[in-house]
């Protein structure tokens, strides 16, 4: 009895050492930490940036912007998929992906879109003009515009106006930057993160404009964003359509695909921070990044969605239980499009049957008995019925600044979040008014 003891005790011990021989050998997980910094386009190492005035806004605001790389970046795009499509967004989608792209130079007042071939040369002039005050090829200039619809831009204005750009550049720029893109924006929208992983350090910083016609079908109005990682042209352009897809195009603020979305990425190098792909064993330093532009991509979504022309209030929907990414879009993205429901909002009125109504129609596969919805964390619905709630304590919480939807379908394991804001009586004002 002894002897079949000791022989127990001596396999446990061996299965003990065993597991600790393997937990020695096993690669340890490292995880990125991801934390929030100030500075915008011009928080990563390498960038400076400006906005100046050039006469293209008849209000005298800020209106010509560029951000410029001190060497080489790669370079991304996502771009609209609205077939009617500014002269900007075509010429920076035939030239990315790519290395060595210098500088972003927008101008806001006047989108250059349906003006033929005139917009083509005038687009491909303000690169040249740009390139030339720097001492860099046009190639290396990408170019992007917002405005008016159907007008020229004012190319001797543009002219003049380019020395002043070019000195006014600095590395404390990207709010100035930021201003100079705004249109009918009531605040200036900025994010950056610095992000490390293992002994890597790197920075993520962007801007975006817009708060009318938003309803991405892959980006947003404009968003420019810039990192001194390092990374391929190849792989930066599949994490950025990554991104993209769970945050922008899940933004809406109206239903209205613009002619001229774009978001644009450069990234430099400078921190000597190198992403590649999956190491073995944890994490790696690609999905760090990814992790990182994903922080600054969606706190953008945030301030577009707050920011929306006329909204009072921001409005978040969180869709669980799908049973596939695609389908836990669809309907967080029904929802976030359902203008019944952003009156409803606006109203702060609890009227869930709205909300219902979207994902019902959204195509994603539910189920009858376990499907739920929650308003301002309050449960107002499951098993396709009413659930009783406190409706005046559910009108009180909806006069909060931001509004949250939580879904669950109950078929699967898969999530996504939209983001949209509220349908408001100035909305309607705003764009009624928008060229006079």
């Amino acid at each position: 009895m002894q002897i079949k003891k000791s022989a127990e005790m001596a396999k446990s011990a061996l299965v003990t050492r065993l597991k600790q021989v393997r937990a020695a050998r096993a690669p340890k997980t490292v995880k990125a930490v991801i934390t929030a910094v100030k500075g915008g386009v011009t928080a990563a190492e390498g960038f400076s940036a400006a906005g100046v005035k050039a006469g293209i806004k008849a209000s005298k605001k800020p209106d010509l912007a560029a951000v410029a790389s001190d060497r080489g970046a790669s370079a991304a795009g996502t771009f609209t998929r609205n077939a009617i499509r500014a002269s900007s967004v075509m010429r920076c989608e035939n030239l990315l992906p790519t290395g060595g792209i210098r500088a972003i130079l927008c101008n806001s007042g006047c989108a250059n879109a349906c003006t033929g071939k005139q917009g083509v040369k005038d687009t491909d002039a303000t690169a040249a003009l740009f390139a030339k005050a720097v001492g860099i090829m046009p190639k290396h200039v990408l170019t992007a515009s917002t405005g008016v619809i159907g007008k020229f831009l004012p190319m001797d204005k543009i002219a003049a106006a380019m020395p002043s750009l070019v000195k006014a550049l600095s590395p404390t720029g990207g709010s100035a930057f930021s201003k100079a893109i705004m249109t009918t924006d009531l605040a200036q929208k900025e994010s950056a993160v610095k992000v490390a992983y293992g002994k890597q350090t790197f920075t993520i910083g962007g801007t975006v404009k817009g708060s009318g016609m938003i309803h991405p079908n892959m980006a947003t109005m404009l968003c420019f964003i810039t990192t001194d990682a390092a990374i391929t042209p190849a792989v930066l352009n599949g994490v950025l359509k990554s991104v993209v897809d769970k945050t922008f195009n899940n933004l809406t603020v109206d239903g209205d695909t613009s002619t001229n979305d774009m978001v644009l990425v450069m990234a430099n190098g400078a921190s000597g921070a190198e992403v590649k792909g999956h190491i073995a064993g944890d994490k790696g330093m690609l999905n760090a990044f990814e992790e990182g532009l994903f922080a600054v991509c969606n706190d953008l979504c945030k301030q577009i969605a707050a920011d929306g022309e006329g909204a009072t209030k921001r409005v978040e929907i969180n869709v669980t239980g799908a049973r596939n990414e695609a389908e836990a879009k669809a309907a967080a993205k029904a929802v976030a499009a359902s203008n019944l429901t952003k009156c409803a909002i606006f109203g702060n009125d609890p009227n869930w049957g709205r909300i219902a109504c979207a994902v019902g129609y959204s195509g994603a596969k539910f189920s009858e008995i376990r499907m739920s919805i929650k308003l301002c964390g309050i449960e107002v619905f499951r098993n396709l019925q009413p659930v009783k709630f406190d409706e005046k304590k559910a009108h009180t919480l909806m006069k909060k600044k931001v509004v949250v939807i939580d879904i669950d379908l109950g078929v699967g394991n898969k999530a996504a979040t939209a983001h949209t804001c509220d349908f408001s009586y100035d909305y309607v004002k705003i764009n009624a008014e928008y060229r006079t």
